[in-house]
């Protein structure tokens, strides 16, 4: 498939939706008493509908579920959040009705998928854009400024102190403290790993020399856990620690990065995030109704943040029955409608998909199909 970038309207398209989020609610009461019933969900449908993966979609997963049942009383929706890598593995064993994944399928996982999905296999609908947070435990402070290669240096253990002089030179106003670095890392197979290290194999080549991937590189020394809860659970409780997560899950006295893009550090939000999406491209090689983008990594374009995931849901073409093809579409129209997609800006900070995006995702649902 010929790559397509995402045009500057729809950027502009991404923060008005932003900006029409709802404020009512946070990510302790996703739902909200203002949010809109999903009028995109259509005639009512009924059923169970089960899905594994991603933790970073979490709190917007919480408001989905809340509101589709809403909508349709009949229908349930079951989501664990094991990681990205475990979904894609329950959508391809068909164990799963949906995965939700940080990353898209490789292409060995398309062709694995067709035995479960039909002669077409599995696809990638984006449903939720967000930064990757290079979070961080230190007393008083909540912001500084690093580049890629100071980033990777971090995490690969080649800066021991945060006074180091890589540090302080880029922040010669902080008073940066004799305490040691401590990286964690997710020790699941996640699409968040797999984001952050595309981000620095890209960015800081000569530093990251390990592959993009979504399970930590064995030989790199630090401290793991699982899920992003756990990584920001483990940073919270252990000053001088620093980790990298869904900007969804970063709270309270934990800090995060500016990162440099080109001459300048940008601040990790929404608005830089669904702007990283607008310069990328549509992935090639796959179907029209596969909506994997590629990401610019290595961008030097102003105001874009570039450690930021697209999430997806990974759905089969065809399902073995229409019950099941009815409910996966019903329920992934409304994530991807205006209402699915302010519900999870409010109860997770992500960037609305673009008006253009969108209508990318309802064509590739509207395909789904049945085999009875």
């Amino acid at each position: 498939m010929k790559a397509t970038r995402f045009g500057r309207n729809a950027a502009i398209a991404v923060i008005a939706a932003g900006a029409l989020a709802l404020t009512a609610c946070g990510s302790d009461n996703p739902a909200g008493a203002n949010t809109a019933a999903p009028s995109a969900a259509g005639a009512k449908v009924t059923g169970t509908l089960t899905g594994i993966g991603a933790s970073s979609q979490g709190a917007a997963m919480d408001a989905w579920k809340t509101n589709f049942a809403s909508a349709n009383p009949g229908a349930t929706v079951q989501y664990s959040p094991d990681g990205s890598g475990a979904g894609r593995k329950a959508i391809i064993d068909g164990s799963a009705q949906f995965a939700g994944s940080d990353a898209y399928l490789k292409d060995e996982e398309l062709a694995a998928s067709k035995a479960k999905c039909g002669p077409d296999g599995a696809i990638d609908i984006p449903v939720y854009i967000s930064p990757i947070a290079v979070a961080f435990n230190l007393p008083d402070i909540t912001e500084l400024k690093l580049d890629a290669a100071t980033v990777a240096k971090i995490f690969r253990g080649q800066i021991a102190k945060w006074n180091d002089p890589a540090i302080a030179a880029l922040n010669p106003d902080a008073k940066l403290p004799d305490l040691k670095v401590t990286p964690v890392n997710r020790s699941d197979d996640s699409g968040t790993t797999k984001n952050f290290t595309e981000y620095l194999s890209a960015a800081a080549a000569d530093v990251w020399t390990d592959k993009a991937d979504g399970v930590w590189p064995a030989s790199l020394k630090g401290e793991n856990a699982k899920g992003t809860s756990g990584v920001v659970k483990t940073v919270t409780d252990t000053p001088g620690a620093v980790t990298y997560a869904d900007d969804s899950a970063v709270s309270g006295k934990l800090g995060t990065a500016q990162i440099k893009v080109g001459s300048e550090f940008v601040k990790i939000s929404a608005e830089a995030a669904a702007k990283a999406v607008e310069i990328s491209k549509q992935a090639d090689g796959r179907a029209a109704t596969d909506v994997a983008i590629k990401l610019d990594r290595k961008t030097t374009e102003a105001g874009v943040y570039p450690v930021v995931l697209v999430s997806y849901h990974v759905v089969c073409t065809t399902y073995d029955k229409k019950e099941t093809a009815d409910l996966v579409k019903a329920f992934e129209s409304y994530v991807v409608s205006e209402e699915g997609q302010k519900a999870a800006a409010d109860a997770a900070k992500s960037a609305p998909l673009s008006a253009a995006l969108q209508e990318k995702a309802k064509a590739a649902i509207e395909s789904i199909k049945a085999k009875s």
